[in-house]
């Protein structure tokens, strides 16, 4: 089995922050950081006039300032920049980094950010077409001498792309979502897939995605599976990856209060539906220690992405759980 690794989400809008932050993940061993990709936000801890930095230039920044950590956006959308762009600047930072970054890659979906950017926002079958075309593009820029492309959405024409990413054949691309298409597209491309419930109707209904349950996300990794053997490769040549909001304290009295706490800022009555859900961890460090031993056993997930609710959270959830997956 792979090892258990585990990311930080880094915040986004106080560049001092985000670059402390990433420090500090570094010292304290996590395998990775991430940031969004996005140019505002609207949701339920973000407002759309609260500063938001564009991710590959806080990635940059990241990787010239620590030395082992890897770094990704999480995701990318394939609607917001050409994918030969997209290539050149992934590539470019994989070579300030020495060889730390993950291509993140995402259909898209924030409908009210391409209409203030003034992007097109086609259906959600053909951004995620968009999104095949547009990592073929990425692993021919990566790959090719003179690279080459035609596809339906993109082509290029001997768009060289020098230097080549440190990573060889190419950068690791992780793709994120939950949709069949998407699925069956990470199993042919993908080296990781970040599991998270599908998000149809252009913002994140958060009642829909907590009904994405462990019965769900059972069915999914039997499709995944499926699709990987028709693929024709290697039955664990896609890592499997999860995670969310992390609520860690040191006693349970501390973790229900923040779970009332979570579930009523949500609108939702039954506080079990957040605790159960697997877009949270929630709990002491004995707790959150089974729930992620049971995910690896059950799910097969070895890669889980942190969000951290608290200040001192990440701390003590490296101190007091990372252990436990050490090998």
């Amino acid at each position: 089995m792979r090892s258990i690794k585990f990311n930080v989400g880094l915040p986004n809008g106080d560049p001092a922050a985000t670059i402390a932050t990433a420090r500090r993940a570094e010292e304290l061993g996590y395998y990775s950081v991430s940031i969004d990709d996005h140019f505002f936000m609207r949701g339920l801890m973000s407002d759309v006039r609260e500063p938001h930095c564009e991710c590959f230039t806080m990635l940059s920044a990241v990787a010239a300032v620590t030395k082992s950590i890897r770094m990704l956006p999480l995701v990318t959308s394939m609607s917001y920049r050409n994918p030969s762009l997209l290539a050149k600047t992934m590539a470019s930072i994989d070579k300030l980094s020495g060889g730390r970054f993950t291509a993140g890659i995402g259909a898209g979906w924030f409908k009210e950010e391409y209409d203030g950017y003034g992007f097109p926002y086609p259906s959600n079958a053909e951004r995620i077409e968009q999104m095949l075309d547009g990592i073929k593009v990425l692993k021919a820029m990566w790959t090719q001498d003179e690279p080459t492309y035609h596809g339906k959405y993109f082509k290029i024409e001997k768009a060289y792309c020098d230097p080549k990413p440190v990573q060889r054949p190419h950068l690791p691309i992780l793709i994120g979502g939950g949709g069949k298409r998407v699925l069956e597209i990470a199993a042919q491309e993908a080296d990781i897939l970040n599991l998270n419930p599908p998000i149809t109707k252009g913002y994140v209904d958060i009642v829909e995605a907590l009904k994405f349950d462990r019965t769900k996300v059972l069915k999914r990794i039997e499709m995944i599976r499926g699709f990987v053997k028709a693929s024709g490769r290697a039955s664990d040549a896609l890592e499997l990856s999860g995670g969310g909001f992390v609520l860690i304290a040191k006693d349970r009295a501390t973790t229900d209060a923040m779970a009332a706490a979570t579930a009523q800022s949500l609108g939702i009555e039954n506080n079990d539906s957040v605790r159960n859900s697997l877009q949270v961890l929630i709990g002491t460090p004995d707790d959150i220690k089974k729930e992620l031993a049971a995910r690896i056993e059950k799910f097969g997930m070895t890669y889980f992405f942190l969000n951290f609710m608290m200040p001192d959270s990440m701390e003590m959830f490296a101190k007091e759980v990372m252990p436990e997956f050490a090998r």
